[in-house]
């Protein structure tokens, strides 16, 4: 039976833990919906044992600020601070709301379209992580499809994204979603710019991503049926406070 180790004044350490890991949630350090670190890494952060560690989750849990699934735990804290900014799902607008969609998605490290190899940098056949994105309605209608590729930078220098190049063999879900959120906790500064053409039976919306050194990030090519004379695109911004 694990021992809880107490502090000189009494305060068990996971408890202590705890608290220190509610203030990073409430300040934003780890957004809602986001996981956190391993057991090992939040040991070796707060210099105490994971079984610790375990046992402040527990308490984080109890109050119904964690969640822990078989990919880990993740922040549920709700509301957002005025320092947070709200994220955008990537990619911007493959996301449908139709009642019961079909969503697919896969990355594979494999030499990206040639035109996005050319917006990037890339040397021709240099592989990269590409993402690929697929939605429709349960009948089959409103088919949106989406390829990403990201460029060297942003492999590099952002972490999660770096994380998928040895397991990138296309089989299997891939959800990005947060990707943005990874980029500018990276500290990199987001500039998109989204160019739209319309065919007779579809709409396609070319995005190019940069940072503040306007290097670039990611190539996106979306297709979407044309059900409609306009591509709406719609965002909420919480109110801060």
């Amino acid at each position: 039976m694990a021992r809880t180790v107490h502090t000189p004044d009494h305060e068990p350490r996971y408890r202590r833990v705890a608290t220190q890991l509610l203030d990073e949630l409430r300040e934003g350090a780890i957004p809602p919906g986001e996981r956190l670190p391993g057991e090992r890494a939040l040991a070796a952060r707060f210099d105490v044992s994971r079984e610790t560690v375990r046992q402040a989750l527990q308490m984080l849990r109890g109050s119904g600020l964690v969640s822990t699934d078989r990919r880990g735990s993740h922040a549920t804290l709700p509301g957002t601070t005025a320092e947070h900014v709200p994220s955008l799902d990537f990619p911007v607008g493959a996301h449908t709301a139709e009642p019961c969609a079909v969503h697919r998605t896969s990355v594979a490290w494999e030499p990206p379209p040639p035109e996005h190899a050319r917006a990037l940098g890339l040397a021709p056949r240099r592989p990269t992580l590409v993402h690929r994105y697929e939605s429709a309605t349960a009948d089959g209608q409103g088919l949106r499809t989406a390829v990403t590729s990201f460029s060297a930078v942003a492999v590099a220098e952002v972490e999660e994204l770096a994380r998928y190049r040895d397991r990138a063999d296309g089989s299997g879900s891939a959800h990005l979603r947060r990707a943005y959120d990874w980029m500018r906790r990276a500290g990199l500064t987001l500039h998109h710019r989204d160019t739209i053409t319309r065919s007779p039976r579809s709409v396609r919306v070319t995005r190019r991503v940069h940072d503040q050194y306007d290097r670039p990030l990611e190539v996106t090519d979306l297709v979407v049926e044309a059900q409609q004379d306009a591509l709406v695109y719609e965002f909420t911004l919480p109110a801060a406070g």
